[in-house]
């Protein structure tokens, strides 16, 4: 098959992953840009942080639902092949990391990766969030369960592949999903090394 035919996937996997839902919810809810507050990014954490636990909860939820929109368009125009999912659903992250409509600024592509797992492999969805669920009570940091969330997803797309029970494109999303996600935290990573790191504050 052409490449051309997974093009289309991409393109709308990255235009749905750029829609800002942090920064709308935030704006509706408070009236203040989000990109103002805390750091900066448009996902829940900061979403909770500038506008309380409700905005969080919708903007962690709305950015999970990207996810799912992306890989269920894939599906639609290549009905049954792991590799379109798989390209719309890592065009999803970049978007929301990097997005078109807001100056390819964006978050840190935990929320949109819960939603792709969710739709590709429900266990590692399962498995991944419980990681990062337990990081983030633990720790309080948000950094730190982003990264938990994407080295889970990785490690649990490789043993759900190398038992047959997943297809092998997953594990390009294993791999990328985790770049991508280290990229984008790339200065809390450089902050938890110098013990500076925010914590999130209940």
């Amino acid at each position: 098959m052409s490449i051309l035919y997974y093009v289309l996937p991409a393109i709308l996997g990255y235009l749905i992953g750029s829609i800002p839902v942090g920064m709308v919810v935030v704006w509706v809810t408070k009236g203040v840009d989000i990109r103002t507050i805390g750091s900066g990014r448009t996902g829940g954490t900061n979403a909770f942080r500038a506008a309380g636990p409700g905005a969080g909860l919708l903007t962690g939820l709305g950015d999970l639902a990207k996810g799912l929109v992306a890989i269920g368009l894939a599906a639609l125009i290549l009905p049954g092949s792991a590799l379109a999912a798989v390209i719309a659903g890592l065009t999803a992250i970049i978007g929301h990391n990097w997005s078109v409509y807001i100056g390819f600024r964006g978050g840190a592509g935990t929320a949109p990766n819960l939603g792709v797992l969710l739709a590709l492999s429900p266990l590692s969805f399962a498995l991944a969030g419980l990681a990062g669920l337990i990081a983030i009570l633990t720790s309080r940091i948000a950094s730190v369960a982003s990264l938990t969330v994407s080295a889970v997803a990785a490690v649990s797309l490789l043993v759900l592949f190398l038992v047959q029970r997943d297809p092998a494109p997953y594990l390009l999303y294993g791999l990328g999903q985790l770049l991508l996600v280290t990229i984008a935290l790339t200065p809390n990573i450089r902050r938890l090394v110098d013990g500076k790191e925010r914590r999130v504050q209940y």
